[in-house]
């Protein structure tokens, strides 16, 4: 069995910090109802970019990585379905 090591641990920070800091644009989303502050097509690039850190993440069997990219996605998707959302209702 293969037990976590400092680079692990280190991994799972790194994860943990990238991860949380979309929340707080996730929460004033939701919040204002609004997403007029964030960039379509950043979202669409940046949520690719995660798709392709998931497969990477798979292949390379990393833990880390699938934890934060696949809860970073699941925000990210989140204020692009909001952003979505909020046009059509305008």
């Amino acid at each position: 069995m293969n037990h976590l090591n400092y680079i692990d641990l280190f991994g799972f920070l790194a994860a943990l910090l990238t991860t949380i800091a979309f929340l707080p644009q996730l929460y004033k989303t939701w919040q204002t109802k609004s997403a007029d502050d964030v960039s379509l097509v950043m979202l669409i690039l940046f949520i690719t970019g995660l798709f392709c850190w998931i497969i990477y993440g798979l292949k390379i069997n990393s833990i880390p990585i699938l934890v934060a990219n696949i809860i970073t996605f699941i925000f990210n998707f989140s204020i692009l379905v909001l952003k979505i959302s909020y046009i059509k209702n305008k």
